[in-house]
């Protein structure tokens, strides 16, 4: 039995496009794995660490190699918590809405929270930067308002699918597999439907193989 972490980025529950390609893509994964465990990690809903105080200092011993204090490692703990949640899942699914160029904040600080040397990467002067969340497969569902996929003339400023695409490929995960549903805003609702329909079926045949 393997076990997925959902990790919904949008506060909008059905009415995002974003979480609607994830959940289809869910259900055709359930259907395929149904003794498989599905856990979802709702950026919006929970408690994630703030990087400062004691918090900020434990990092930083950690980065210059020194040994933690009482006050420091208490407050890192709430951070190795995170952190042990997300590199315990098999195999990973994302919903990820664009604000204002780039992703929501929770999502952008649940990063700022699992990306930490020794647990999630690892650096040497020989081998550089190296992930450390290798061997597992992960699926993410874009929406965006308008259209920014290569070759449109929006591409440019797209900071959501190229950021979360980097922030994966540091920790290691390679060939991640997504869809994107563009644009939901600005051609309709008609065009927005038929955009959200063909990544729906998309999102489904992916999840069925996953």
């Amino acid at each position: 039995m393997s076990k997925l972490l959902y990790i919904q980025a949008s506060p909008r529950g059905e009415r995002s496009h974003s979480v609607r390609v994830a959940e289809a893509f869910l259900d055709a994964y359930r259907q395929a794995h149904p003794g498989d465990q599905i856990v979802t990690f709702d950026v919006f809903k929970r408690d994630l660490p703030v990087f400062d105080g004691y918090v900020l200092q434990a990092k930083y011993t950690i980065l210059h190699g020194g040994k933690h204090t009482a006050e420091e490692a208490a407050a890192w703990k709430a951070v190795e918590s995170i952190i042990r949640e997300f590199t315990s899942a098999d195999k990973y699914v994302m919903a990820v809405p664009m604000w204002n160029f780039s992703i929501p904040y929770r999502l952008k600080q649940f990063f700022d929270v699992i990306l930490q040397p020794g647990y999630t990467f690892g650096y040497s002067p020989a081998e550089g930067f190296k992930g450390m969340v290798t061997g597992r497969p992960i699926f993410v569902a874009f929406a965006r308002g308008g259209e920014y996929s290569e070759g449109m003339p929006g591409a440019a400023v797209d900071f959501q699918k190229k950021y979360v695409d980097l922030v994966l490929g540091f920790m290691g995960f390679t060939n991640p597999r997504s869809v994107i549903v563009e644009p939901t805003e600005m051609q309709g609702p008609d065009a927005a439907k038929s955009k959200l329909d063909a990544a729906i079926a998309e999102a489904r045949a992916l999840g069925r193989t996953f």
